[in-house]
């Protein structure tokens, strides 16, 4: 099996790159750090997650690039919801079974893609099935070790610590259009950019 690469990775080249149309996203563990605050409020029960607001940016950079971005879960979360809404993420999947396959396979049949347009980041075991089939699979780096053996590349921060910001980096870099973006993305306010990033 071929050993993962953390960071860049030089064999994802242009062509592997452009040829994606989907990036999915795990939650718990890629874009949170795999805690939970939970409590009461009132009579009603309370869950709390930390996002990173630079992952916020990096979702948001995949979809203006014309990317799909998902999110799959394997349990229910008003939180997780809410911060999808926030981004418009163009799907959120959220399956108590944590059967990711099938749902993810449904997704690909709406629409209308094959596995090797897609890549997939996750960090445990109910992720492997989608990272077997996935044209580029990637782990975080506090990913279960048997994820990071399936993956063809693995984050050199954790889940929750800018991951996902560091696969969308990743992913335009190797297409050519990041820089472009980040000069759309200043352009759009009539900002010039001198180094300062914003986020959300």
């Amino acid at each position: 099996m071929r050993s993962p690469v953390r960071g860049w990775d030089p064999m994802l080249d242009a062509a592997l790159a452009r040829r994606l149309k989907l990036v999915g996203f795990d939650v718990d563990g890629v874009l949170t750090d795999n805690g939970l605050y939970v409590g009461m409020v009132g009579d009603h029960p309370v869950e709390f997650k930390r996002f990173h607001i630079q992952d916020g940016l990096g979702v948001r950079m995949l979809r203006a690039a014309g990317l799909a971005v998902v999110w799959v879960s394997g349990r229910e979360s008003a939180a997780t919801a809410l911060r999808a809404r926030e981004l418009a993420v163009d799907e959120l999947i959220q399956e108590p079974t944590a059967r990711k396959l099938p749902v993810f396979e449904a997704l690909l049949a709406r629409r209308g893609l094959a596995w090797h347009e897609c890549a997939f980041v996750g960090d445990d075991l109910a992720d492997l099935p989608v990272l077997a089939r996935v044209g580029l699979p990637v782990a975080v780096a506090n990913g279960v070790p048997e994820v990071q053996a399936a993956a063809r590349l693995v984050t050199t921060v954790p889940g929750g610590q800018g991951a996902v910001r560091e696969v969308a980096e990743l992913i335009l870099k190797a297409r050519g259009e990041w820089q472009d973006l980040v000069t759309k993305y200043f352009e759009e306010d009539g900002e010039v950019p001198h180094g300062a990033q914003r986020s959300r």
